[in-house]
């Protein structure tokens, strides 16, 4: 098949007319797509409600433990009577 007759071809599989969908298929997939649509958005809801406590505990954490401070010197005796 050359270019010219699959375009043909492709332009008499467009031209039918649109086949009928049974009742039924329509409403099953409404149903399975509101089902999808509420999942994702429960994940969504997840992921964000997870991220939100993790930077939470992350925080808490940093304020506590302060990382940022330098450790005290354990090598060194203090110095006195200077």
């Amino acid at each position: 098949m050359n270019r010219a007759e699959r375009e043909a071809a492709v332009r008499r599989i467009m031209d039918r007319t649109v086949p009928s969908v049974p009742p039924e298929l329509y409403g099953e997939a409404v149903r399975r797509g509101g089902r999808m649509l509420r999942r994702r958005r429960a994940a969504r809801c997840l992921m964000w409600l997870l991220l939100i406590a993790a930077s939470v505990a992350f925080l808490v954490w940093a304020l506590t433990v302060q990382p940022w401070v330098e450790p005290p010197s354990d090598t060194t005796p203090p110095l006195t009577d200077w």
